[in-house]
């Protein structure tokens, strides 16, 4: 019984942890990070060329991994006695571990846009990012470039 309730804890805690540090920074066009934001960008103006569907990996920030291998560690030792329950709780820990890092990336997976723009300039630019809101050939849009090489396409209304 005792058991249980500490695998339970711990689940629920490990829980809670990817839950608040495995979420994954946005890739919207209109999402800034505090370090961009009152950063100047270069604004070049243009027209959507294409637009194509992709799908934008999810993070790999170790958290899925650590979390699966605590908790399948506490699972797994709950199997057998002695020398059994010391090689349960590695391979549980093993197990757990690449699950969680399996349901880590797939959960903060999310569907892109490769956005093409023909600049005002004749230059084609490229830009991926996520598709929360749509794009279509013709638009006129702006790419927004940081300091850092960031970019972004958003739509010169």
């Amino acid at each position: 019984m005792r058991v249980m309730k500490t695998t339970a804890t711990v689940a629920m805690v490990l829980a809670a942890g990817l839950m608040l540090s495995g979420c994954p920074a946005s890739m919207s066009g209109g999402a800034y990070t505090r370090d961009q934001a009152r950063q100047a960008q270069d604004v070049q103006l243009g027209y959507v060329e294409s637009v194509r569907q992709v799908m934008i990996e999810g993070t790999k920030s170790g958290v899925g991994t650590v979390g699966g291998a605590a908790l399948g560690g506490v699972a797994g030792s709950t199997i057998g006695k002695g020398r059994g329950q010391v090689a349960g709780a590695i391979g549980g820990a093993v197990l757990g571990g690449l699950a969680g890092s399996a349901i880590e990336e797939n959960v903060t997976r999310q569907p892109g846009l490769e956005i093409t723009v023909r600049l005002n300039n004749g230059r084609m630019v490229s830009v991926t990012q996520a598709a929360d809101e749509p794009f279509y050939r013709g638009d006129r849009v702006r790419v927004l470039t940081s300091y850092d090489g960031t970019a972004r396409v958003v739509h010169d209304y």
